[in-house]
C-alpha cells in the first residue's frame, strides 16, 4: 500500500487549530440527574439489585461535578 491509497486522517486538527471546549451540562443539570438517580434508587426493585452500588456511585460522582 502506498501513501497515495492511505484514507484520509480525519482527526488531525483544522488549520484555523482546535475548537473551543464547551460545557454540554450546567450546574443545575447535575442536581436534576442526582435527584432522578436517588429517585430511581428509591424504587424497591433497584434498592436490593446488584447494579444499585453503581448508580450510588453515579450520585457521588455527580455531587462532586455539580
Amino acid at each position: 500500500m502506498t501513501t497515495d491509497t492511505l484514507p484520509e486522517d480525519t482527526t488531525a486538527p483544522t488549520p484555523s487549530g482546535p475548537r473551543s471546549v464547551r460545557a454540554v451540562f450546567s450546574t443545575e443539570d447535575f442536581r436534576l440527574m442526582r435527584a432522578a438517580v436517588v429517585h430511581y434508587l428509591k424504587q424497591p426493585e433497584v434498592q436490593d439489585g446488584p447494579e444499585s452500588v453503581k448508580y450510588s456511585n453515579l450520585y457521588h460522582r455527580l455531587g462532586r461535578l455539580g
